[in-house]
């Protein structure tokens, strides 16, 4: 184990790397089962379920975004307890605000036989809500069922009005992953923010690594909505909605503060622009990676700026929730050597 967490230490930037607190010797595992009984509807203050240090691996299970309790035909939404239970807090010893939280995606499993895709009255690209109101009646309330083989890692979407059916690609990830806000704020488990949140983006998922800001003390750690696989946007409310399990191993960097979620492979760096209008989250997101090159990479902030006008790419996560969440991301095959700090 202490080859694996040496190894994923090399991914954070060197700026940051430098300041990773040192891993135990042996990773500790610690496990935990979230229920129904127990999972939480905000990111905010609140009793840890477990402790954990830098360096320490989850392993846990996350439900639906329905909380597992829409299981076959005839059911309704009205069983819901509420909207992306969560997993949590988990809190991360040494963790200060101030400091960065590091979350390494090891490994995200499918934990169910099928998925669940839906839109409800008042949510939706398409449909009207409290921010896009209209004249016309809201679209009516719709579950789809969506088989889910393991063998072949795809999902079937069978349609309602028809006898069409065609397989999806899973794409396994998070929906929500996130730390408690600044300010003694509580937020909707439906929220995208600074802290993280119900971002819906697809870059949390086995392999990336996560940056994430430390607003309290422990840093408060929660995530959940696994995903199956989901089209960009999210325009209809949901993805192929599914339980996860998870395995999250955690670093600290101390005295480096992160303004946005950050992510980071191998081969990319990429940056989360959160807010409404969506022009806005794509300046949030290309300025956080102008910074993140000037700062790791060397080039002066108009020289990255030029750069990602050539070569930056840019999509859409989510457009349905309180705040629209776009992805800024550079390979970084374009960018000079890591400065030495």
């Amino acid at each position: 184990m202490r080859v694996l967490t040496f190894a994923l230490s090399l991914s954070l930037p060197l700026s940051l790397a430098a300041q990773t607190q040192p891993a135990p010797p042996k990773s500790e595992v610690v496990q935990y089962r979230a229920t129904s009984d127990n999972v939480k509807y905000v990111f905010g203050v609140a009793p840890p379920v477990a402790r954990l240090h830098p360096g320490s691996i989850l392993e846990a299970n996350s439900l639906d975004c329905f909380g597992n309790a829409i299981k076959k035909p005839g059911d309704t939404l009205a069983l819901t307890k509420g909207d992306n239970p969560l997993t949590g807090p988990f809190f991360i010893d040494g963790a200060e605000p101030g400091d960065t939280l590091v979350v390494h995606i090891l490994d995200l499993q499918v934990d169910s036989n099928q998925g669940i895709g839906a839109f409800a009255p008042g949510f939706g690209a398409l449909n009207e809500t409290n921010y896009t109101p209209m004249l016309h009646s809201p679209l009516p309330e719709k579950i789809w069922f969506y088989p889910i083989d393991h063998a072949s890692n795809t999902a079937t979407f069978q349609a309602l009005d028809s006898n069409y059916k065609v397989k999806i690609p899973l794409h396994p990830f998070l929906g929500c992953i996130g730390v408690a806000p600044a300010n003694g704020e509580a937020r909707s488990s439906i929220v995208p923010a600074e802290f993280g949140g119900n971002m819906d983006a697809p870059e949390v998922s086995a392999g990336n690594t996560l940056y994430l800001p430390v607003n309290v003390s422990g840093a408060l750690f929660y995530f959940g909505d696994g995903h199956a696989a989901m089209g960009e946007g999210e325009i209809a409310g949901t993805a192929i909605e599914v339980p996860m399990k998870a395995r999250l191993q955690f670093d600290l960097v101390k005295g480096k503060h992160t303004n946005w979620p950050r992510f980071e492979n191998e081969k990319e760096i990429m940056a989360a622009g959160i807010y409404r209008p969506v022009d806005d989250a794509v300046r949030i997101a290309f300025t956080e990676l102008v910074a993140w090159i000037h700062a790791d990479y060397g080039l002066s902030e108009l020289d990255a700026y030029e750069l990602l006008s050539e070569v930056g790419k840019i999509h859409l996560t989510e457009m349905v929730d309180p705040n629209y969440v776009v992805i800024a991301s550079v390979e970084k095959k374009y960018l000079p050597n890591k400065t030495k700090k």
